[in-house]
């Protein structure tokens, strides 16, 4: 037997500890081409607040009574397939759950790694990749420009923020707290960074970047937004990677009223999701591989354990819990 974590409600507004039960399943020995995994470490992710919405997305909906997916690393304990051998990390979304048993189709052997097993949900993870190709391919980063990256201290911006900074450019982050500020300030190489619960946000973007911005990498939406294509340069680019500002909102909020201006100024905005970039997965690996090993990119992780504490960790996504990753250890 193993434990699992099943939506049992959905979600109306933030979540709530009954939107989620614990249950045990049973644990089969693999079939020809199966493996058994033990999961070492697993993903809570805000994309997964909108699975639990019974609507049309890029992405089916969980179901009631289902046990939800996401993703994870975990260690072999038992091969029925020859390219799997007892030991081998993988990566699957077979999250929010112990352990399991499956065919090999979309498992991920993840071969020798250079970092702990959680890195790979994290910085050399999706969220990392989401920064790499968001910055590099959509936001089309040229060297010395200026960068505002907004949730700069989740798993996703303070990657961003960083690959920037490598690239030679000025950045600008928001965060909901002071401890973040300092982190992303004094840890990280942020050029300027600020509490967004603190003072007027045009008021900081125009502090932080006298000349205006180049790129806007979006995490939140709704005001942030509006206020970035406020002070855009001509010919910006704003790569769209998620609003976390609106996700639990029960109805839907109102668009930035100042959308006009991405005419004159010739903005490109462009919405985008990781998987769209697969074709640089190895490239992506290899350069941050390099970076995290070298000490060029640090991550940090806010860690909850045991599946008991899975729901407790999704939720704290949306209250601000997390600095870097939120990760749940087995």
């Amino acid at each position: 037997m193993t434990k699992a974590v099943v939506l049992a409600e959905r979600p109306v507004g933030m979540p709530k500890q009954s939107d989620f039960a614990v249950i045990e399943t049973d644990l089969a020995d693999p079939a020809d081409g199966e493996i058994q995994v033990k999961n070492v470490c697993m993903s809570v992710d805000p994309y997964m607040r909108g699975r639990m919405v019974d609507r049309k997305s890029y992405v089916p909906p969980f179901q009631i009574g289902e046990v939800l997916t996401g993703g994870s690393i975990g260690q072999v304990t038992a091969s029925n397939h020859a390219g799997f051998a007892v030991g081998d990390y993988v990566s699957s979304h077979y999250g929010w759950r112990e352990a399991y048993t499956a065919p090999v189709e979309g498992i991920e052997k993840l071969g020798d790694i250079v970092a702990p097993p959680s890195a790979y949900l994290g910085a050399i993870g999706m969220p990392g990749m989401t920064a790499y190709v968001g910055l590099l391919e959509v936001g089309a980063l040229k060297q010395g420009e200026t960068v505002f990256v907004s949730g700069a201290a989740g798993a996703v911006g303070s990657i961003v923020g960083q690959i920037a900074k490598l690239k030679g450019c000025r950045v600008l982050g928001s965060a909901g707290s002071a401890d973040k500020v300092e982190w992303l300030q004094d840890e990280l190489g942020f050029d300027y960074a600020f509490n967004y619960k603190a003072g007027d946000l045009l008021s900081h973007l125009r502090e932080g970047a006298p000349d205006g911005l180049d790129v806007y990498f979006d995490n939140v939406g709704g005001d942030h937004l509006q206020a970035a294509i406020m002070h855009m340069r001509p010919f910006g680019r704003i790569p769209l990677c998620g609003a976390i500002s609106m996700y639990n909102d029960v109805e839907p909020p109102p668009g930035p009223n100042n959308l006009a201006m991405a005419i004159g100024l010739g903005l490109t905005l462009r919405g985008f999701i990781v998987s769209h970039f697969n074709h640089l997965s190895v490239q992506f690996r290899k350069d941050m591989e390099g970076w995290v090993t070298s000490g060029q990119i640090k991550y940090q992780e806010t860690v909850y354990e045991g599946i008991d504490g899975a729901a407790d960790a999704f939720i704290g996504l949306f209250t601000g819990a997390n600095t870097g990753k939120m990760i749940v250890n087995f």
